[in-house]
């Protein structure tokens, strides 16, 4: 497990950023895979999702292991994730990339965003979506399931490396999502990609400004002329960015 600990101000800094501009940035450090496959939101939301990696990992359900019962087992895992997940993290489930049985249904969920929980993800499915998309807390799966997981699912480890729409988190892992879909950010690159990302952000902004009064797009995005850095400078400068 990774002892970074995000603090307010980068957690503050990544809600301000699209997916989009920690993709490039993470591309230039030689991170091409950091975008998990798959997953939208159960139901689009204002605020950035923003927290650190828990994980819950699934296995292949063996009918002699999962019957309905063993959710009575006060020490069934994915009960156990849901009331050990810290506040301000995102609970992330390998599912195996299989929505035919649910990962979890809005019972679980709503007790997980009670919890404080800043969000969850599966590269599953979630069963009784609407209500899980109704809840102020974040959260990406990759379609509605009915089945109870049981029927292909077992719940067996908690806060391990796993793997979520083909991407490696890590717990601790800092995740962001936004209405195109979740990063994962290597917990060790979080705080200069904040710092990276908000500045490619401000040009961004002013680089749509300056297409939609009718800009050429060459030598403005990548900004390769003078005239346009010193346009953008001094564009800065007025907006306090």
């Amino acid at each position: 497990m990774s002892d970074y600990v995000l603090s307010d101000a980068t957690r503050a800094k990544f809600k301000k950023i699209s997916t989009a501009s920690i993709a490039t940035a993470l591309f230039k450090r030689g991170l091409r895979n950091q975008f998990i496959q798959g997953v939208l939101p159960v139901a689009p939301k204002t605020e950035t999702m923003v927290g650190q990696a828990f994980t819950l990992r699934y296995i292949v359900a063996r009918e002699d292991r999962n019957p309905i019962t063993v959710f009575r087992n006060p020490d069934h895992p994915q009960r156990v994730a849901i009331e050990t997940c810290p506040p301000g993290h995102v609970l992330v489930m390998d599912s195996r990339k299989d929505a035919r049985a649910a990962t979890a249904g809005s019972i679980l969920i709503t007790r997980l965003a009670l919890r404080g929980a800043a969000g969850v993800v599966t590269d599953g499915g979630f069963r009784d979506a609407a209500g899980i998309g109704a809840l102020d807390m974040p959260a990406y799966h990759t379609k509605p399931s009915a089945p109870t997981n049981l029927t292909l699912h077992e719940a067996i480890d908690i806060n391990v490396p796993i793997s979520c729409g083909d991407v490696g988190v890590f717990p601790g892992d800092v995740l962001v999502g936004d209405r195109d879909g979740v990063m994962v950010i290597p917990a060790h690159l979080a705080d200069e990609l904040a710092d990276e990302c908000t500045a490619m952000e401000s040009f961004e902004d002013f680089v749509l400004i300056q297409v939609k009064a009718g800009e050429a797009i060459i030598g403005l995005y990548p900004c390769t002329k003078e005239e346009h850095q010193q346009k953008y400078d001094a564009w800065r400068k007025e907006h306090g960015r």
